[in-house]
Order: C-alpha cells, then structure tokens, then sequence
C-alpha cells in the first residue's frame, strides 16, 4: 500500500479561498441544478478559480454519486457526482472533498462543477 503524498500550500503553489459575493446558479437540462448566495472562489496556483458551493445549495436528489475519485496532494481525495440529466456528457461533473486537508478544511461539505459539463454556471450581483 503506497501514501498518498500531502503538500502544503505555499509561495510556489498558492490556494486562496475566498467567500464570493456574488449569486451562483448552475443549469443542466433546463433545470436548476444549484443555487448559492455562499459559495466560495477556490483560486489555485495559475488554474482558473473555482466556485465551490455548499452541498445544501444543490439538489443533491438530482446527482448519482459515482465510483470515479482522483487525489490532489493539496487538497485530498476528491469524490464524484454524475448528473443523470445532463447525460453522457454529465458524467462525473461534480466533484467534492469530504475529508480535505486541513488546509483547505473550509471547502469540507461544498462541491464543485466542471463548467464543460453542465450547461451554465452563471454568477449575478443578485
């Protein structure tokens, strides 16, 4: 059995979170998938920031959860949700920490969506 390596972040690997202001919805086959006025904006290194958006903000009744999982050595052990609805394309589009390091401990019970498979998140000043 190997470990998985843990990393902190730092200087040459920065992750900020941050609570964003703003209202996130995310649409996937017309319907209203999520809904947050409490989503925070993950920034990571040079990657694109991601909104994470707590679980009770989703309709977790429309997500399968599914047997994919990867390993951020920053982060943890991510878990995956399809979304039937959306489908083939929808597969494994959502991604959550249930047990992250303790250095991104914030993003504990949120999850995120990967924008090329639902069909819109939209963030609003309402």
């Amino acid at each position: 059995m190997s470990l998985q390596q843990v990393k902190l972040p730092g200087p040459e690997h920065p992750i900020a979170i941050t609570r964003n202001a703003k209202r996130v919805v995310v649409m996937v086959d017309g319907r209203v998938i999520a809904d947050s006025r409490q989503a925070l904006s993950l920034q990571e290194a040079s990657y694109p920031s991601v909104y994470y958006l707590p679980r009770s903000d989703v309709d977790m009744t429309s997500l399968q959860r599914s047997d994919h999982r990867s390993y951020c050595p920053y982060k943890g052990e991510a878990s995956y949700y399809s979304i039937p609805a959306g489908g083939k394309r929808s597969e494994n589009a959502i991604w959550t920490y249930e047990t992250p390091h303790d250095a991104v401990s914030e993003i504990k019970d949120y999850v995120a969506f990967y924008p090329d498979r639902v069909d819109s998140i939209v963030q609003t000043a309402d």
